[in-house]
């Protein structure tokens, strides 16, 4: 109890300016770095290209060139099947490369094909 009769239990302890610049610069440290690092982590995970030996893409007959699917285990794949006319496609622009939901992160080549072409 202090000299009033009142309890300091509930007293605040003043913060100086130094600690006070320190303690709000470290948040904002940390903020900016933890989205910075999950921003890179995007921009890179959004150019890894479809591994054409991956499990997903073997099952699918997954090829970055449609030219090259083997029409005897793929006889109804038509010449004009690709990824870039293909339901699946997601790509707002007329780029090489675009995602797919069958492959994630990953992305298809836009002359690629797979067993899973839908008309768009």
């Amino acid at each position: 109890m202090n000299a009033s009769g009142k309890s300091d239990k509930n007293k605040r302890i003043p913060l100086n300016a130094d600690r006070r610049k320190f303690l709000l610069n470290s948040g904002v440290s940390a903020m900016v770095a933890m989205t910075g690092g999950a921003t890179a982590t995007l921009a890179a995970s959004a150019a890894t290209k479809v591994d054409e030996a991956s499990s997903q893409a073997v099952a699918l007959g997954y090829r970055h060139d449609a030219a090259e699917v083997d029409g005897e285990k793929y006889p109804k794949r038509k010449s004009t099947d690709i990824c870039g006319n293909c339901a699946l496609f997601q790509s707002k622009t007329d780029a090489e490369w675009g995602a797919c939901p069958l492959f994630g992160a990953d992305e298809v080549n836009r002359g690629g094909w797979c067993s899973a072409w839908a008309k768009a």
